[in-house]
Protein backbone atom coordinates (compact mmCIF):
# COMPACT_ATOMS: atom_id res chain seq x y z
CA UNK A 1 0.00 0.00 0.00
CA UNK A 2 1.10 2.97 -0.96
CA UNK A 3 1.30 6.23 1.44
CA UNK A 4 1.41 10.17 0.49
CA UNK A 5 2.02 12.55 2.71
CA UNK A 6 2.43 16.54 1.55
CA UNK A 7 3.96 19.10 3.31
CA UNK A 8 5.03 22.61 2.61
CA UNK A 9 1.69 24.49 2.35
CA UNK A 10 1.18 27.65 4.28
CA UNK A 11 -0.11 31.34 3.97
CA UNK A 12 1.66 33.61 1.51
CA UNK A 13 1.33 37.44 -0.34
CA UNK A 14 0.63 37.39 -3.89
CA UNK A 15 3.60 37.33 -5.73
CA UNK A 16 5.41 34.83 -3.51
CA UNK A 17 6.43 31.49 -3.81
CA UNK A 18 6.49 27.84 -1.99
CA UNK A 19 7.39 24.32 -2.39
CA UNK A 20 5.37 21.37 -1.87
CA UNK A 21 6.60 17.96 -0.95
CA UNK A 22 4.81 14.53 -1.39
CA UNK A 23 6.49 12.01 0.37
CA UNK A 24 5.68 8.39 -0.71
CA UNK A 25 6.03 5.17 1.38
CA UNK A 26 4.70 2.09 1.32
CA UNK A 27 5.46 -0.93 -0.42
CA UNK A 28 6.11 0.48 -3.88
CA UNK A 29 6.78 3.29 -5.60
CA UNK A 30 8.76 2.25 -8.50
CA UNK A 31 7.13 2.84 -11.93
CA UNK A 32 4.19 5.25 -10.62
CA UNK A 33 3.04 8.70 -12.06
CA UNK A 34 3.09 11.55 -9.68
CA UNK A 35 0.53 14.30 -9.63
CA UNK A 36 -1.09 17.15 -7.91
CA UNK A 37 -4.43 18.50 -7.64
CA UNK A 38 -6.07 21.37 -6.12
CA UNK A 39 -9.70 22.01 -4.57
CA UNK A 40 -10.47 25.69 -3.92
CA UNK A 41 -13.72 26.03 -1.43
CA UNK A 42 -17.17 25.32 -3.70
CA UNK A 43 -15.24 24.52 -7.13
CA UNK A 44 -14.52 20.74 -7.62
CA UNK A 45 -10.91 19.28 -7.63
CA UNK A 46 -9.12 19.81 -10.38
CA UNK A 47 -5.83 18.71 -12.02
CA UNK A 48 -2.05 20.99 -12.00
CA UNK A 49 0.13 18.87 -12.83
CA UNK A 50 1.91 15.68 -13.19
CA UNK A 51 5.35 14.10 -13.83
CA UNK A 52 6.21 10.24 -15.27
CA UNK A 53 8.13 7.78 -13.06
CA UNK A 54 11.82 8.71 -14.99
CA UNK A 55 10.44 12.60 -15.10
CA UNK A 56 11.47 13.11 -18.77
CA UNK A 57 7.96 13.93 -19.58
CA UNK A 58 5.63 16.68 -17.46
CA UNK A 59 2.15 18.41 -17.50
CA UNK A 60 0.46 21.53 -16.58
CA UNK A 61 -2.72 22.79 -16.09
CA UNK A 62 -2.52 26.06 -18.82
CA UNK A 63 -4.01 27.89 -15.57
CA UNK A 64 -0.12 27.12 -13.97
CA UNK A 65 1.97 27.05 -17.07
CA UNK A 66 5.07 28.95 -17.03
CA UNK A 67 4.51 29.22 -12.87
CA UNK A 68 4.32 26.27 -11.45
CA UNK A 69 7.22 23.42 -12.07
CA UNK A 70 5.99 19.47 -10.68
CA UNK A 71 9.60 17.56 -9.89
CA UNK A 72 10.50 14.29 -8.23
CA UNK A 73 13.70 12.72 -6.53
CA UNK A 74 12.88 8.94 -6.78
CA UNK A 75 15.39 8.12 -4.59
CA UNK A 76 13.71 9.83 -1.71
CA UNK A 77 10.40 8.74 -2.92
CA UNK A 78 9.35 12.50 -3.26
CA UNK A 79 7.60 14.89 -5.63
CA UNK A 80 7.59 18.22 -5.66
CA UNK A 81 5.73 21.22 -6.44
CA UNK A 82 7.50 24.74 -6.92
CA UNK A 83 4.83 27.35 -7.31
CA UNK A 84 6.30 30.61 -8.24
CA UNK A 85 4.48 33.85 -8.72
CA UNK A 86 1.82 32.69 -7.15
CA UNK A 87 -2.35 34.49 -7.29
CA UNK A 88 -5.03 34.64 -4.90
CA UNK A 89 -6.92 32.18 -7.34
CA UNK A 90 -4.40 29.74 -6.31
CA UNK A 91 -5.62 29.43 -3.06
CA UNK A 92 -6.93 25.89 -2.34
CA UNK A 93 -5.42 22.61 -0.84
CA UNK A 94 -3.50 20.87 -2.81
CA UNK A 95 -3.36 17.27 -3.08
CA UNK A 96 -0.30 14.76 -3.81
CA UNK A 97 -1.89 11.93 -6.22
CA UNK A 98 -0.01 8.46 -7.67
CA UNK A 99 -0.87 5.54 -10.36
CA UNK A 100 1.19 3.27 -11.99
CA UNK A 101 -1.07 4.82 -15.26
CA UNK A 102 -0.48 8.77 -16.34
CA UNK A 103 -3.59 9.18 -18.13
CA UNK A 104 -5.53 7.36 -14.99
CA UNK A 105 -3.59 10.08 -12.31
CA UNK A 106 -4.51 13.04 -14.90
CA UNK A 107 -8.09 12.19 -14.72
CA UNK A 108 -8.48 12.37 -11.52
CA UNK A 109 -8.74 8.34 -10.63
CA UNK A 110 -5.68 8.01 -9.35
CA UNK A 111 -5.16 5.42 -6.93
CA UNK A 112 -3.25 7.04 -4.33
CA UNK A 113 -4.31 10.53 -2.76
CA UNK A 114 -2.60 12.55 -0.09
CA UNK A 115 -4.74 14.32 2.84
CA UNK A 116 -3.72 17.85 1.14
CA UNK A 117 -2.02 20.75 2.74
CA UNK A 118 -3.79 24.04 2.51
CA UNK A 119 -2.54 27.15 0.70
CA UNK A 120 -3.60 30.78 1.13
CA UNK A 121 -2.22 33.53 -1.02
CA UNK A 122 -3.56 37.02 -0.22
CA UNK A 123 -3.95 39.70 -2.20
Amino acid sequence: QVQLVESGGGLVQAGGSLRLSCAASGRTFSGYAMGWFRQAPGKEREFVASITWSGGWTNYAVSVKGRFTISRDNAKNTVYLQMNSLKPEDTAVYYCAADPLISRLEGGRGNYWGQGTQVTVSS
